[in-house]
């Protein structure tokens, strides 16, 4: 079984005051994009899981117009601690507590994105501590927050380019403090190159991304690897022949031009992935 997920970011944020969604009304954008993409994905069924993670404020629109048997929707993360009968009822202003995303039909969501990773760095360095693990800790709450809510995990590693001569290390460190407890049968992993993503970066070649593969593999077993540098078109092919790699991670479909997502674009590297997977539709 092949993973494709797509990240959707603040796709809630028209053009016309910077953002990328040049395709729909705000309100109505997630709708807009899983109507047209069901039906075509619906080729690959019992071949592949597709996940798509949208801004909280499109959660509603995109679970009620999705096809359930191909398109799973999920949420942009977790917040570290839930509401409990009893206990806390929901004194959560700002946060998104594990349950609020069950009780409105999320079935996955996302943890330890790069953009995640670099905001709680961000905030721990402020308050003084340079401890990179206390990261992987704060997110593996969150993973447990999750699972026990039933949430599938897409739980993303990397490293970033400080980190080049000590990658291996790194990464082990992410995966064992970060899903420690977990459930591993209900997680996907998300490798970030951190320090080849980006304009005016390189790419991670096939041969660094066979080894960070089979160095996850081989700490968690056999555990689903994804890209999470960006499955694109570019790169659709190459990535469909490493046999540790199964899946990817979208952002954008168009990185010139008139930037953003479009369904079409968006079709065409699922079909070139999965036909180098010999998953034809």
């Amino acid at each position: 079984m092949q993973h494709i997920y797509v990240n959707f970011k603040r796709f809630d944020v028209p053009a016309s005051l910077g953002g990328v969604n040049r395709i729909s009304d705000a309100r109505d954008y997630s709708s807009t994009i899983v109507k047209a993409v069901c039906p075509a994905l619906k080729a690959y069924e019992g071949k592949a899981e597709f996940v798509h993670f949208y801004p909280e404020s499109l959660l509603p629109s995109a679970i009620e117009n999705a096809d359930p048997s191909i398109l799973s929707i999920g949420c942009q993360g977790v917040y570290r601690a839930d509401v409990a009968p009893g206990g806390n009822f929901g004194a959560f202003t700002t946060n998104r507590p594990a349950a609020a995303m069950a009780a409105i039909g999320c079935t996955h969501t996302i943890i330890g994105h790069c953009e995640e990773r670099n905001d709680k760095n961000e905030l721990l360095a402020i308050g003084g501590c340079m401890d990179r693990t206390k990261v992987s800790e704060i997110l593996n709450k969150e993973v447990i927050a999750a699972q026990k809510r039933g949430l599938a995990i897409l739980y993303c590693v990397g490293e970033k380019d400080t980190e080049l001569e000590e990658w291996d290390s790194v990464i082990r460190e992410q995966l064992e403090i970060g899903l420690r407890d977990a459930d591993l049968s209900k997680v996907v992993i998300g490798y970030e190159p951190v320090w080849s993503i980006g304009p005016g970066k390189t790419p991670a070649g096939k041969e660094y991304i066979e080894k960070v593969a089979r160095l996850i593999k081989a700490t968690l077993g056999d555990v689903p690897v994804v890209y999470g540098g960006g499955l694109k078109e570019e790169n659709a092919a190459m990535l469909s022949s490493i046999d540790e790699i199964d899946g990817g991670l979208i952002a954008l479909t168009r990185f010139t031009g008139e930037i953003g997502f479009y369904p079409e674009e968006y079709l065409r590297i699922v079909e070139l992935y999965m036909n180098g997977k010999g998953g034809k539709a």
